[in-house]
């Protein structure tokens, strides 16, 4: 079993950076591919960015890509989304995810999540 955590949302205006963290707990998280989602009501919830269990591979969204940038720190048992250049449509809950399988992660049928942080972003 993992455990996700994530902290570091809050309200910004358009133009600022948030930074994200996602603590995880577990056994086997270092084997782990790992992710962040977002949601928003009225919206599917979106694949925002993806890493590998060792940090190697990195896959953004559309919408974050230039803007965004994943990361994580498998000795502090951390996942990062560090958001720069944050526009209204940034909005949402995010969500970190993670699977032994690094499509599941990317398709958002992963076994693990956390309970979300909220980013708000105004304009």
């Amino acid at each position: 079993q993992v455990h996700l955590v994530e902290s570091g949302g809050g309200l910004v205006q358009a133009g600022d950076s948030l930074r994200l963290s996602c603590a995880a707990s577990g056994r086997t998280f270092n084997d782990f591919p790992m992710g962040w989602f977002r949601q928003t009501p009225g919206k599917e919830r979106e694949f925002v960015a993806s890493i590998s269990f060792n940090g190697a591979i990195k896959d953004y969204g559309d919408s974050v890509k230039g803007r965004f940038t994943i990361s994580r720190d498998n000795s502090k048992n951390m996942m990062y989304l560090q958001m720069n250049s944050l526009k209204s449509e940034d909005t949402g809950v995010y969500y970190c995810t993670a699977d032994p399988n690094d499509g599941a992660v990317r398709i958002g049928t992963s076994d693990y999540w956390g309970q979300g942080t909220r980013v708000t972003v105004s304009s």
